[in-house]
């Protein structure tokens, strides 16, 4: 399943990408997020992986990040694996004509398990909304700061 996200984010994109490549807001923005554990490879780089602890209603959820591109504000690209789900994530910035940022995911999910297949097809509206959250949770950070 593959889907676009896309936010205008009301502050320059210099200060946008700050923002976004800074470990230490994820915590600000990222709901959920309970623990972010380095494993390897240089912090933020290709090739760096880490394991991210998420809280999802009463459910919590590890993941496993691996960085595959990092060329900000071009394109950061990560893949988020979980048991029997791999979701890659391309995120773009571009300035606008009025100095602003438009946010930009591109979405990819991959699913080993035949409920989980089955559920993207009934709902695939739900994993778009839950991506766009993320992004409105990032947006309503920066702004707010």
């Amino acid at each position: 399943m593959k889907y676009t996200n896309e936010v205008i984010i009301s502050r320059p994109l210099a200060e946008v990408v700050e923002q976004f490549d800074s470990e230490e807001n994820l915590y600000k923005w990222m709901t959920g997020l309970t623990n972010y554990e380095h494993l390897s490879g240089t912090p933020g780089q290709p090739g760096a992986k880490a394991v991210l602890t998420v809280k999802m209603g009463k459910r919590e959820m590890l993941m496993t990040e691996t960085i595959l591109k990092r060329n900000l504000p071009e394109e950061f690209t990560g893949v988020y694996e979980t048991p029997g789900v791999e979701n890659i994530q391309v995120n773009r910035f571009e300035e606008t004509t009025e100095g602003h940022t438009r946010y930009i995911c591109e979405t990819e999910f991959k699913f080993e398990r035949l409920s989980m297949k089955i559920i993207s097809k009934l709902f695939p509206g739900a994993f778009k909304k839950q991506s766009l959250g993320f992004m409105n949770s990032f947006k309503n950070f920066v702004e707010g700061r």
